[in-house]
């Protein structure tokens, strides 16, 4: 996702297969004979299902690969977005490194030429038999970093969507009941509003704003529309119906209240503890804060996909990616080798993230178990739209100051997705 981050996408999310750890060796350009550290770099909180599996991956790789220390450097979602391309063309790049998927992150530095192609390692080692050909999609590109591509330079060892979370408590305190479709989500937040609730955290400084205008265009839009704005296929027009829906009606619930104005100039962190800490009844972001809410949130709470859904934002997850630069590409590939085994995967599940190749006995935690069956029934209906920012470079920055424009009344819903279609048309692939 874009954090970002995260088509119609049937992945078998709970596959059942494991892979055999494999040995330390050399034969790699940048090899690691003598090696005693590999730099490992991510942006996911200490708490998130994804850290967690990921630390006990660490443990697992320094246990079996003697006199070899991982360093780990967690860097900011912001941080590696904007500075990745020029950190990545230095000496400073790390072995292995958690990065966005999609044409306008992982597609730019393949085309670049900063991003190892991995395909013979995916092949080797296993990893495209784990990982549904449709969620392939993303961590595959071609020449242009175009994503559906025919090299591998991303593999994803988990998926990820967009989902409502509930705080019950604040709906039981206000009398109002959880949604189940889109007029029950509108009437909920109207009472809340005349309670003097605001519904709705948001983060008008990221991600949280653009996707709420993007998830509202998705439900006047079908597969088609989303093939034609994410992999070019028509072009895409922004003042078309559904475009147009999603931006005057993003820009009418800041009016009526139901996402708060002086959000404008929050960041997703501040939102998702918002929500966590218990001030708001609903937030609506990725299944990559679940594993947070389920240790900090102190009210009864629960999950749904968007009420109502035809499609809604989500992928499979960010990836490992291993830089041109990379000193030690042999100790990343058994990295991101741990990461894909069963151990690591039921982890994952257990602490609320979504495994592609987890032991489905092995997930016990019921909410868990409802986050995973929620992603499969998206799969299976061929609902997963990917996210906003994916299509060209510099897309995020854009939908970031454009919704901020609609939430300050500083530009019509006309004068905004003009704007946005200027940006889109000038970042296509020539």
């Amino acid at each position: 996702m874009m954090r970002a981050r995260r088509s119609g996408v049937g992945l078998a999310v709970l596959a059942a297969a494991s892979l055999a750890l494999a040995a330390c060796g050399g034969g790699d350009d940048g090899g690691s004979s003598g090696a005693k550290e590999l730099r490992l770099w991510h942006y996911e909180g200490p708490d998130s299902a994804m850290a967690v599996a990921w630390n006990q991956a660490i443990k697992e790789f320094e246990s079996t690969h003697p006199g070899v220390k991982v360093k780990f450097e967690e860097k900011g979602f912001e941080q590696i977005q904007k500075t990745a391309p020029m950190v990545l063309n230095s000496k400073d790049a790390p072995d292995v490194m958690e990065y966005n998927k999609g044409n306008a992150t992982t597609g730019l530095l393949s085309k670049q030429g900063l991003l190892t192609d991995l395909s013979s390692e995916v092949t080797k080692r296993g990893w495209d038999k784990l990982i549904s050909p449709n969620v392939q999609v993303t961590a595959k590109y071609d020449a242009k970093g175009i994503m559906g591509g025919d090299k591998w330079f991303g593999v994803p060892n988990y998926a990820e969507y967009l989902q409502v979370y509930y705080n019950k408590d604040l709906f039981k305190k206000n009398g109002v009941k959880v949604p189940t479709n889109f007029a029950e989500l509108t009437a909920a937040m109207d009472a809340f509003v005349k309670k003097g609730v605001t519904p709705l955290t948001n983060a008008g400084a990221e991600y949280m704003a653009h996707q709420f205008l993007y998830q509202l265009a998705l439900d006047k839009a079908d597969a088609t529309w989303v093939n034609a704005f994410q992999r070019y296929t028509a072009k895409a027009n922004f003042n078309d119906p559904a475009w147009m829906y999603g931006a005057s009606t993003f820009s009418d619930w800041v009016k009526k209240g139901y996402i708060a104005k002086n959000s404008v100039s929050l960041k997703a962190e501040d939102a998702g503890v918002a929500f966590i800490s218990g001030k708001f009844p609903m937030m609506f972001s990725g299944s990559w804060w679940f594993g947070r809410v389920a240790k900090n949130a102190k009210f009864d709470w629960e999950t749904s996909v968007w009420p109502g859904a035809k499609l809604t934002p989500g992928s499979g997850g960010n990836h490992w990616v291993v830089p041109k630069g990379s000193k030690h590409k042999d100790l990343a590939y058994d990295f991101i080798d741990i990461t894909m085994k069963k151990g690591v995967q039921n982890t994952l599940g257990n602490a609320g993230g979504i495994p592609v190749a987890a032991d489905p006995a092995a997930i016990t935690d019921a909410k868990a178990k409802k986050l995973i069956a929620d992603f499969n029934g998206l799969t299976q209906g061929n609902a997963l739209a990917y996210y906003p920012d994916w299509p060209v470079p510099g897309f995020y920055d854009t939908w970031v100051s454009e919704t901020q424009k609609l939430m300050n009344g500083n530009g019509s819903p006309d004068k905004v997705m003009g704007d946005v279609q200027k940006a889109y048309d000038g970042g296509l692939p020539k």
